[in-house]
């Protein structure tokens, strides 16, 4: 009796790059206006297929992004955020997605180029809420990413990159609840993070506050993993954006 031949399945790699900044004290994610079919003319992440079998993935990555969005690719540290591989997620067939995250300050306003009919930022929340659709299932692969960078400042310094060079509790709390998406009570904020060793250092004279009392001044402290963590509240009774 012959045996059966495996003939392995037809599969496409792609990559997806989720890319996260603050823009006006907000969270915001950079989408592409799909300028070919599927989906022509619909929000998405940045991402496309591998050139060629001998492509790198995070190449790839890192030359999707540049393509699509006129990025300085150097300027970003991609991480690896997840595999998307559900049947049915592309009409074009079975296609696996490999999903990058990059999340930082003070990043520029993309251009669009090759395939995409144009490129954004565009507020977080408005995806994460079902207000905007995206195509794929690109929405699930923000709301990863986003919960990923909500990780991230709990258990490392990653929001003082956020600030100036010295800045008020003030000032960290807000990137913080930008972050997260979520109003925070300032004392017990100022209590978390006076708790938190090397987190930061007092740096120069005193700042006159918005409510004319003076703020104290600090910098990013040594430490760059958080410990104890900044845990987000349990039940935020306040969600930023909300009614917007």
């Amino acid at each position: 009796m012959a045996e059966d031949r495996w003939t392995p399945p037809e599969v496409m790699l792609a990559v997806d790059l989720v890319i996260l900044t603050l823009r006006e004290s907000l969270l915001h994610v950079l989408l592409i206006e799909r300028g070919i079919e599927p989906y022509k003319g619909a929000l998405a992440l940045p991402g496309g297929f591998l050139q060629h079998a001998e492509e790198d993935i995070t190449a790839a990555a890192h030359r999707e992004l540049e393509e699509e969005t006129d990025m300085d690719v150097d300027t970003l540290h991609l991480e690896h955020l997840g595999v998307y591989g559900a049947p049915g997620r592309d009409p074009r067939g079975r296609v696996v997605s490999v999903a990058f995250l990059a999340i930082a300050p003070r990043l520029p306003e993309p251009a669009a180029g090759t395939d995409a009919a144009g490129a954004r930022w565009q507020r977080a929340d408005q995806v994460l809420s079902g207000d905007l659709e995206l195509a794929f299932d690109h929405r699930r692969i923000v709301e990863d990413g986003v919960e990923n960078a909500r990780a991230k400042l709990e258990h490392s310094a990653l929001a003082t990159a956020f600030c100036g060079p010295t800045f008020t509790i003030t000032d960290l709390q807000r990137v913080y609840e930008a972050v997260w998406g979520i109003s925070l009570d300032p004392r017990n904020f100022y209590r978390k993070v006076q708790k938190t060793s090397g987190f930061i250092v007092a740096a120069g004279p005193e700042r006159k506050g918005t409510t004319g009392r003076p703020a104290r001044v600090f910098k990013a402290g040594p430490q760059k993993a958080l410990n104890p963590p900044m845990a987000r509240p349990v039940e935020p009774s306040i969600t930023k954006g909300s009614g917007q």
